[in-house]
């Protein structure tokens, strides 16, 4: 019998982590969330507020941790996707009545988000929020995990069975770790921004490749858009300081005018965007999920998703586990957690990976054959299909959650 304070111990109190949290708490798992900030709800949003594309299947994920009713008011369906090559022929649509979808994915703001999550935890008598708190240093031994914490400046030793590293993309616990990564620098940026076009944008979601990268507008709730604009990343710095109308100029050039005029821009953020995956996401005691273990360029909006599938895996075989009376940080049920999420993981990079590199590809026989391509799958059905399962987030074998279903 386990005499660690906590089954399981998240370090990490973002959204991937929060979301891990409300999957096990309410399934009646112990765990503790160590959070370098305050832990707070969302508050109300506003036109500047970082936006996620949720994929269908992130939408079950949703419905199986009892949040979506609260989250489903306050989101902007997807209804269909539009990928097009700018100057030239090809393009090709994903359609939610032709997937027999209500949507084809979600657009949510970060910040609400988070806030239906924080009120889903408040609820879980199972689950201890520690922020902020700081991990100053841990343990791994065969018979559990102990870690030191920074409260206000006092220290607290805490136990677990399992430590699971939800602390981002610059995850201290892997480099504390040794875990070593693959990475590879793109040499872009994202520009992120919030923007109000002329037209109503009727749900769609615009994923448009230009030669200087893909551009991301995705449908917000009073009709904004979300924009990814993906630039060089030595273009970076004049981007961000042009003023609004210039910026908005630019992008308007960039993307065309099928929603009109681009009337207003909110404050711009920039990313470098990077390739990071990790080479092991399990060891004894341990487990990696969401940007600690993958980071990914955001064309198609996989990242986030992700390591949603992440949650949903590590949930179903940690309560597997509980329910068949075994240890949760045994390496043998963390390894089924690894080989499960292997071949997702490995899918969804290559397929993102591919496409940054297809794209930016300026050969003329290159460009032709990824648009005759675009052009066949926008009349071949079962190439449209495959291709909707993927960024839906429903091929592979999947999590009890992401089937909509309880995990008990």
């Amino acid at each position: 019998m386990s005499t660690s304070d906590y089954q399981v111990l998240i370090v990490g109190g973002g959204l991937v982590g929060a979301s891990l949290a409300v999957a096990l708490g309410q399934a009646g798992v112990s765990v503790a969330v160590v959070e370098a900030a305050p832990f707070a709800g969302g508050g109300q949003p506003g036109y500047d507020d970082r936006s996620l594309a949720l994929a269908q299947g992130s939408q079950r994920i949703f419905t199986g941790l009892g949040v979506w009713s609260a989250l489903e008011p306050r989101v902007c369906p997807i209804k269909t996707i539009h990928v097009s090559d700018r100057g030239r022929f090809g393009f090709t649509r994903l359609r939610h009545d032709e997937e027999g979808v209500p949507a084809l994915g979600y657009v949510v703001t970060a910040r609400v988000l988070g806030g239906v999550l924080v009120e889903r935890l408040a609820q879980l008598d199972r689950v201890e929020i520690l922020a902020p708190a700081q991990v100053r240093d841990f343990s791994i031994a065969a018979d559990g995990v102990s870690v030191e914490l920074d409260r206000e400046g006092a220290a607290h030793t805490i136990g677990a069975d399992l430590l699971v590293a939800a602390d981002g993309a610059d995850s201290t616990i892997r480099e504390q770790l040794g875990i070593e990564t693959v990475r590879r620098d793109y040499g872009q940026t994202a520009v992120i921004a919030n923007l109000t076009p002329q037209l109503p944008h009727d749900n769609v979601a615009y994923e448009r490749f230009t030669d200087s990268g893909p551009m991301a507008l995705l449908p917000m709730t009073e009709n904004r858009c979300a924009l990814v604009w993906t630039v060089p990343a030595a273009q970076a710095d004049e981007v961000m300081q042009l003023d609004d109308d210039d910026f908005l100029a630019r992008v308007q050039e960039r993307f065309g005018y099928r929603l009109g005029r681009l009337q207003k821009v909110g404050r711009r953020h920039a990313y470098p965007l990077q390739l990071v995956r990790a080479r092991e996401s399990v060891r004894p005691r341990l487990a990696l999920i969401g940007n600690a273990m993958h980071t990914l360029h955001p064309i198609a909006g996989q990242g986030f998703n992700l390591g949603l599938r992440d949650v949903a895996a590590l949930a179903e075989v940690v309560v597997d586990a509980r329910a068949a009376g075994r240890d949760c940080g045994d390496p043998a049920v963390l390894e089924r957690y690894a080989a499960w999420r292997r071949r997702d993981q490995q899918r969804v990079m290559f397929f993102t990976d591919s496409l940054v590199r297809l794209f930016a590809q300026p050969l003329a026989p290159v460009a032709l054959a990824r648009d005759a391509g675009m052009l066949a799958m926008d009349l071949c059905p079962p190439a449209k299909r495959w291709f909707g399962r993927l960024t839906m987030g429903r091929a592979g074998r999947l999590p009890r959650l992401a089937r909509g279903l309880p995990l008990t």
